[in-house]
């Protein structure tokens, strides 16, 4: 299923903000250096880069949950599904998988990490026996906020050897006769500085999870199902979301295809990088100022203030930062404990409903209606911010094509890139005030209509530089991921820019 049909068939259509259209700033930074910079690298700036030859290995496309004779599962018959305990786990720690399998047969757990690997997109790197598989009830939704939450036993625990080399893994799980889910999770490096941090956005992916998908039960941040079991709207929607369930039919979160793209992509052009969940920005459990860039890859909406401090942390100790979706730092959020006590599994968020307990960060609401003048708007960070969604795909109409991100790509200012932007947009707002000290290039102006009839609206994309050379990009759509490696979206001339971007963020220096 496509990505669009894939976003309506879940009934969350309809997020978003009202922004402001047809307005492009352009602030011209003339200290921006044209030279030119490597395409690829094969060794990292800090030394031997343990990504290439792990991608060196044999790989297996068994990690996808449609190979050979395997059949997805779905929420409604619920063959197989499962969650992990954690988001991410380091060398030492262990990971437990809790599983349903609605007809008792024996089921396996097969862990694969996810890179280039010849193609193959995934190497298998641990393998469970044959376990018992017996179904576990589907809990009800909490009566006050809708959380639904399973506290199923344990199924099967994995402990992470050192020899795993830090990436996006999933657990896939499938039953004796042959269907199949799966949950990712990150194992991660904390301690290896790497290039690139690639952070993965688990607290969205939680946001928008559906599960169970029956008609009747399930709910996520924005609907949940009416009497009629049709997916309603606001009134039925959940105001807190639990880890500790399985996400939606196969188990890949929404949207985790422009992460695991970028993964894909970064480890078969030899980048040095490692991996972290949002959870580990909440947690304080990496330290951004360890890395020359951060890069999220994928649409990474949901962020608590700890999420955002280590994100302006970044920043202000000279790291670059590349977002490279659109609808970023859009909602504030709460992290809360599990009904079993276990800290941070739980994601609040009251939107346009009254927040019963805001903490010292305030209530759940919009970022930028946090406080008045838009202080703590996306683009304070950003450069840009959320301004609309698309029915359907449109171009990228390309800007200041002698720029730099755009060298090697043989664009001209107007060349079209086609249905490069889709799915949500983002773009600069006149009312709200660019980071302090810094200068921006909108490399796009991209007009498109608001799916929500709020008319036209223009796209931009965007990079800020501060003072001292750091560097915030923005791309400002959700297909940018996906044209690095994605067969119905790719495009060089994005290969070639995403190329450029990190190269300059990992060849340039900072100034003091």
């Amino acid at each position: 299923m496509s990505s669009v049909s894939r976003r309506a068939a879940l009934g969350i259509l309809g997020v978003g903000a009202v922004g402001v259209a047809g307005l492009v700033y352009d602030y011209v930074n003339d200290d921006v250096p044209t030279d030119d910079v490597p395409p690829t690298r094969a060794t990292s700036r800090t030394g031997k880069n343990p990504v290439v030859t792990e991608n060196a290995r044999v790989g297996t496309r068994a990690w996808q949950i449609e190979t050979g004779e395997t059949r997805a599962a779905n929420d409604r018959d619920g063959q197989i599904q499962g969650y992990a305990s954690t988001t991410s786990a380091a060398a030492g720690d262990s990971v437990a998988f809790h599983v349903s399998v609605r007809s008792a047969q024996e089921f396996t757990v097969t862990v694969h990490r996810i890179g280039h690997y010849g193609g193959q997109g995934g190497r298998e790197v641990a393998q469970s026996p044959a376990l018992r598989g017996v179904a576990h009830p589907v809990p009800e939704a909490h009566p006050e906020h809708g959380m639904i939450d399973c506290g199923w036993p344990v199924s099967w625990t994995v402990d992470i050897p050192e020899s795993w080399v830090s990436g996006v893994y999933l657990a896939v799980f499938t039953t004796k006769d042959g269907h199949r889910s799966s949950t990712p999770f990150i194992v991660r490096e904390a301690e290896r500085a790497s290039d690139i941090l690639v952070v993965l956005p688990f607290t969205t992916y939680q946001a928008y999870n559906a599960w169970p998908q029956d008609g009747r039960i399930g709910k996520n941040l924005y609907k949940g199902f009416n009497a009629q079991g049709k997916n309603g709207g606001n009134a039925e929607r959940a105001f807190k979301v639990s880890f500790d369930r399985p996400y939606s039919d196969g188990g890949h979160p929404l949207w985790f295809e422009m992460d695991s793209s970028f993964a894909r992509w970064a480890e078969m052009s030899g980048y040095d990088v490692t991996y972290a969940s949002s959870l580990d920005l909440h947690e304080g459990t990496v330290d951004p100022t360890r890395y020359a860039t951060v890069v999220f890859p994928g649409h990474d909406e949901y962020w608590s203030r700890q999420m955002r401090d280590v994100a302006e942390k970044a920043v202000a100790s000279r790291t670059h930062l590349a977002y490279l979706g659109a609808n970023n730092i859009y909602f504030h959020i709460r992290m809360e404990k599990s009904p079993a006590g276990t800290e941070n599994r739980v994601v609040a968020c009251y939107k346009q409903d009254p927040d019963p307990t805001p903490d010292e960060h305030g209530p759940t609401v919009r970022w930028r209606d946090l406080e008045k003048k838009r202080k703590h708007s996306e683009q304070r960070l950003l450069g840009v911010q959320y301004n609309g969604m698309l029915a359907k795909p449109v171009p990228l109409v390309v800007r200041r094509s002698d720029h730099w991100l755009w060298k090697g790509t043989g664009l001209a200012d107007g060349d079209e890139i086609p249905n490069l932007i889709g799915i949500e947009a983002d773009g600069r707002d006149r009312k709200t005030k660019l980071p302090r000290k810094a200068v921006q290039q909108l490399l796009s102006h991209s007009p498109y209509p608001d799916s929500m009839g709020r008319g036209e609206r223009i796209q931009n994309t965007s990079l800020v530089q501060h003072r001292d050379g750091t560097m915030v990009f923005v791309a400002g759509t959700f297909f940018w991921p996906l044209a690095l490696i994605s067969p119905d979206h790719l495009d060089s001339r994005i290969q070639t820019a995403t190329g450029n971007l990190l190269d300059r963020m990992l060849t340039r220096t900072v100034r003091t």
